[in-house]
């Protein structure tokens, strides 16, 4: 069935600061006789160089079992509690207003903006959908009031990627999504047959707009991806990779713009790689319009990717990276429409974001331009 019309918003201003971290460590036998600063230095090496942590421990900010600490010699002892305290910071501007397409009493579907981080993860720590969701909860008094969780997101989409976001509301029906989106990955590259795999629980539907023009009406891409060493993104950089994981995007195309260069497209997903999408256009030549990260071939743009800057910020951490990291924005990739079997009472339910101008059709935008002149 077709997901019911749920002309709904929230959302809450984001404060100025947010309200920092503190990161929590216990000493481990392995880790004894280390002082201070080799601790933090070591094993943080991603955070901040090592001038860094020096500034961060004389500015009070390491508590060793609760006293703070500024000697950066001090040595540490098994089973001794740490604590780092990360002073509260100005977030990068992202939106704060999120649309539901979709609720009940165990899902929502939500219509992300691009702009918006859904978890949090380096500068966003607080603008995220997840922070939003739990403010909403907060208000509503569901959390207090009968103990349930607040939704959370079951899977992800990329800051600059707008669209479908689906969020479990209870346990059960974040485990079964999440599965969903498991099996998906997992029968890519598989060895069994089509025949005997099981109808998929869950199907996304993407618009996106590619520079050049695309002569195949169809391309499907397999390309594995992969994981490279790159500045400022301390768990690697997903890639075009043949030694990496099955990957498979199916491509059809809706509209080519000679004038402008560019290709729209409609892309489904059989997997769920990270950057997918992305890495997918790019490695057959057409990458993402805008996209400052990824080149021809499913590559990073720049070549020196081995280069670290060991200078800090104000708060002792790395410099922002000068060159682009995964969570830039400027590429035009939106969930446009998902289908899935609900997780706890098997219908079939169809959730449609609808679509920003730039990636509609001619047809599309002088059919919606039709409609409001008839509503007005």
């Amino acid at each position: 069935m077709a997901a019911p019309a749920t002309p709904n918003h929230f959302g809450v201003p984001w404060p100025q600061f947010n309200d920092g971290l503190s990161y929590h460590d216990t000493v481990r036998s392995s880790d004894s006789g280390l002082s201070l600063i080799e601790f933090y230095s070591t094993k943080y090496k991603s955070s901040a160089p090592l001038q860094g942590w020096l500034q961060r421990i004389n500015s009070e900010q390491i508590i060793v079992d609760g006293s703070v600490v500024t000697d950066p010699n001090t040595l540490l002892r098994v089973g001794s509690k740490l604590v780092y305290h990360r002073l509260p910071w100005k977030e990068p501007d992202a939106p704060y207003m999120i649309e539901v397409l979709y609720e009940d009493g165990d899902i929502i579907a939500l219509n992300k903006p691009s702009g918006l981080q859904v978890l949090p993860g380096g500068l966003f720590q607080q603008r995220t959908v997840l922070t939003q969701l739990q403010w909403q909860a907060n208000k509503q008094g569901t959390f207090e009031a009968d103990q349930r969780p607040h939704p959370v997101p079951v899977h992800r989409l990329g800051r600059g990627t707008s669209g479908i976001l689906l969020c479990a509301k209870s346990k059960l029906a974040k485990t079964c999504l999440a599965s969903y989106f498991a099996d998906g990955t997992s029968q890519v590259g598989g060895k069994s047959s089509d025949s005997s795999k099981e109808p998929r629980k869950i199907a996304k539907i993407y618009r996106a707009l590619v520079s050049g023009i695309v002569d195949n009406d169809k391309v499907v891409i397999d390309q594995p991806i992969g994981v490279v060493k790159y500045p400022g993104v301390a768990k690697g950089l997903y890639v075009a990779s043949q030694s990496g994981k099955p990957a498979l995007s199916v491509v059809n195309i809706l509209e080519r713009d000679l004038q402008r260069n560019s290709t729209l497209v409609q892309v489904q997903i059989q997997s769920g790689r990270p950057h997918q999408i992305r890495i997918h256009l790019s490695f057959v030549g057409h990458p993402l319009l805008g996209d400052p990260l990824y080149a021809v071939g499913g590559q990073p743009k720049c070549l020196d990717c081995d280069f670290v800057d060991e200078s800090f910020a104000e708060d002792g951490g790395y410099q922002r990276p000068s060159k682009p990291v995964p969570g830039d924005c400027g590429y035009h990739l939106h969930a446009h429409q998902l289908a899935l079997t609900h997780p706890i009472t098997n219908e079939v339910i169809e959730i449609i974001a609808p679509l920003p101008s730039i990636l509609q059709t001619a047809k599309e935008a002088g059919e919606i331009g039709i409609t409001q002149q008839t509503t007005a």
